[in-house]
């Protein structure tokens, strides 16, 4: 597996829900344009790795990319025609809980018209709703 977790605190991690608004990480930090999520969802690694391609071939070297989001969350399945009890089902894949307005992507140092073409083709891959946004003028 590509991104995972070298260690986690809890052997076995609950759904659980998104819900509510994001309130940490929900502006552009590192570069000067961002694609931000608009819906809750979760994002898988081989996800995650696939936009990372995609903005990295549309960018040719130029510019740098930064992503936001880590997959923490183990999504767990159990075989198919397997009688109930026995436990929980193995390690899936691993995957990023995202809220609405998470900075997903971030680039920098390339024109607003090829990172608006590069963060345009990452979201294609992203199984949520996006946005392009722009860092925000410092005071």
């Amino acid at each position: 597996m590509a991104m995972m977790p070298k260690r986690v605190k809890y052997r076995k991690s609950q759904k659980g829900r998104v819900k509510g608004n994001a309130t940490r990480g929900n502006y552009v930090a590192f570069g000067e344009y961002g694609l931000q999520s608009l819906e809750p969802g979760k994002i898988s690694a081989q996800t995650i790795e696939a936009g990372r391609v995609v903005a990295s071939q549309s960018v040719k070297g130029g510019g740098k990319l930064f992503i936001r989001i880590f997959p923490h969350k183990s999504i767990t399945s159990i075989p198919a025609e397997t009688r109930m009890g026995k436990g929980k089902g193995e390690v899936e894949y691993w995957a990023a809980v995202v809220k609405p307005g998470t900075v997903l992507y971030e680039i920098g140092g390339v024109s607003e018209e090829l990172a608006r073409a590069t963060l345009a083709r990452v979201s294609h891959k992203l199984p949520v709703a996006c946005r392009f946004v722009t860092r925000r003028p410092t005071l």
